[in-house]
């Protein structure tokens, strides 16, 4: 996949122009597949090249809510959908443009065939494009339109917004439903105090970047990769209330029993599979050990069921 960070022509491979799905594309869940699947789809069809735009915000923008993924899964994920051209500019490269701007922009630099969006989009300066304006701008261009319907869960539309609330309640088989996918991090470890090397359950410690959205506080049932293998595993995310004090450092530390190594500075990918319990704070360390262990043994029971091998397999 050629990744483009800033507004040019693309230099096109073939003749047969391209399919541009068009969307901010936050967390790449269900939704946002259906709209990048039909674009993909669209341009086999017809010969052209799939492609996707997109654009970048800073790590403390507010507008979008707080991320889901990091800039590196994103690409990832796209690519993996097939898709062969990424555009993504900075926000403030196009944020002043007006509709029209936009539209002919994105029409001409993509040699744009067919543009793909959600019902819910919007574009140009203060989001006053909308899909009935998209058309009306395409229509002589000869540029085909198509609005995907909103991805339907629980018999609501999936949104990012629905899929940070999920994350906050603890409802990760609602987040993992909408995500299409289990809600993963994919942080490097840091160094903590080593308290879990002390008890005997020494665990992998990553922290939450600033913008990214967190879970509930509490204790998970997760599975960690490690190279390519994947190990069941449990993970307590907040303020280790038994240990510390300073109540604005949040952590999230991950046991991973039948694992030893070395992890610091690598980045492996934690999963996330259903909410245990919320934190507190233990009246002793072997009351703490305790938790770690049990909370093991039930990712351990998790994955060994039938459905979850076959899954793992």
């Amino acid at each position: 996949m050629q990744i483009l960070s800033s507004l040019s022509p693309l230099a096109l491979e073939h003749e047969g122009g391209t399919a541009v799905a068009m969307g901010f594309f936050d967390g790449i869940h269900i939704g946002h597949r259906a709209v990048i699947d039909g674009a993909v789809a669209w341009a086999k069809a017809h010969g052209a090249a799939p492609a996707v735009f997109t654009f970048q915000l800073p790590a403390d923008n507010k507008m979008k809510g707080k991320r889901l993924l990091s800039t590196e899964d994103k690409h990832a994920l796209i690519a993996s959908l097939g898709v062969e051209y990424y555009l993504c500019p900075q926000f403030e490269e196009i944020r002043a443009m007006t509709p029209e701007q936009f539209v002919y922009g994105i029409v001409q630099d993509c040699q744009a065939k067919a543009l793909f969006c959600g019902e819910n989009f919007t574009f140009g300066a203060k989001a006053a494009g909308t899909p009935d304006l998209l058309r009306r701008l395409c229509a002589p261009l000869g540029v085909e339109v198509v609005v995907v319907p909103m991805t339907q869960f629980e018999e609501k539309p999936v949104s990012s917004t629905r899929i940070r609330t999920a994350l906050e309640g603890g409802d990760i088989p609602a987040a993992n439903a909408m995500l299409g996918m289990p809600y993963a991090i994919r942080f490097a470890v840091q160094h903590g105090a080593g308290l879990g090397h002390t008890l005997g359950v020494p665990t992998i410690n990553q922290i939450y970047p600033q913008g990214f959205q967190l879970p509930r506080f509490g204790i998970y049932i997760t599975r960690t990769k490690i190279g390519e293998k994947w190990y069941p595993s449990a993970t307590g995310l907040g303020t280790r209330p038994t240990v510390n004090n300073d109540t604005s450092k949040v952590t999230c530390e991950t046991f991973i029993p039948g694992f030893s190594g070395d992890l610091y500075g690598a980045d492996p990918v934690v999963e996330f599979h259903a909410y245990l319990s919320p934190s507190k704070k233990f009246d002793s360390l072997e009351e703490l050990k305790d938790c770690i262990h049990h909370a093991a043994r039930r990712a351990q029971e998790y994955f060994a069921k039938p459905e979850k091998k076959a899954q793992n397999g």
